[in-house]
């Protein structure tokens, strides 16, 4: 299984690299969230693939009507995270696959094919990046921390939209960046990169393989009340768990 999701994960990089940079057919879901013709075609041959080789599992995924049914092993995928991105050939975006059974995700994969990074963990053995092992930051001061960040796609019609977190954050980081792909963001605090993360309004194809990862890599994930995170729920603060009261104080200032 896990090695199917790797590659399911090569598969839809190598549609995105071929078709990178190419003129793309872009709808839109609402004023400023779009999907390409790119995005459908990853989203079909992935569908496809696990339909061929696991037909009794369930497919949760980003570009499509979603039933979530109890007791039922489930693939969490987003055939692209960063499609704005990857619409206007900014180079990170990643396709994300998890697979939940028992209701706990116990593989994830992250892959950016243009930098050909491939990011994947197993539950219980360990997160990596082409191999090599991760381990989240040492950072213990906010002064000294990265920090990275999203908007929802309702920021200009709804006050809940992390804007007054952006700007505490700004007062007491070294940096803040807002780069657009939640599972990357994961990833890359995972890896030690950032230092921390956080958002709201997001969803389990956004979330669910990085989650994983970053605490396979040690790293520390909750909601903003401090409780522990689901990957149904919206809201994640995730950290290299050094920095993590701190940030569930400025947050609730904030709240």
């Amino acid at each position: 299984m896990f090695q199917f999701a790797v590659q399911l994960a090569l598969e839809s990089g190598r549609i995105q690299k071929k078709r990178y940079q190419e003129r793309h057919s872009i709808t839109h879901k609402g004023e400023i969230n779009i999907v390409t013709d790119v995005d459908m075609a990853c989203q079909d041959r992935i569908i496809s693939l696990i339909s061929t080789h696991f037909p009794d599992d369930l497919v949760i995924a980003e570009e499509k009507v979603n039933v979530f049914e109890a007791g039922r092993n489930r693939w969490i995928v987003d055939p692209i995270d960063g499609t704005t991105n990857y619409a206007h050939g900014y180079p990170f975006f990643c396709t994300s696959i998890a697979y939940e059974t028992g209701g706990e995700i116990v593989c994830g994969i992250v892959y950016n094919p243009i930098f050909e990074e491939l990011f994947f963990a197993q539950k219980g053995k360990g997160a990596y990046l082409n191999g090599e092992r991760l381990k989240v930051s040492p950072i213990e001061e906010m002064k000294q921390a990265l920090l990275v960040t999203g908007f929802p796609y309702d920021l200009n019609t709804n006050r809940e939209n992390n804007v007054n977190h952006f700007v505490a954050f700004l007062h007491h980081a070294q940096a803040l960046r807002r780069d657009g792909s939640a599972a990357l963001n994961l990833s890359y605090v995972a890896a030690g990169r950032f230092d921390g993360f956080w958002e709201l309004k997001l969803n389990p194809w956004d979330t669910a393989a990085g989650v994983l990862m970053l605490t396979e890599a040690g790293g520390l994930v909750t909601d903003f009340r401090g409780k522990p995170f689901d990957i149904y729920e919206g809201r994640i603060v995730a950290s290299n768990g050094l920095l993590h009261r701190e940030m569930l104080r400025i947050l609730e200032e904030e709240r």
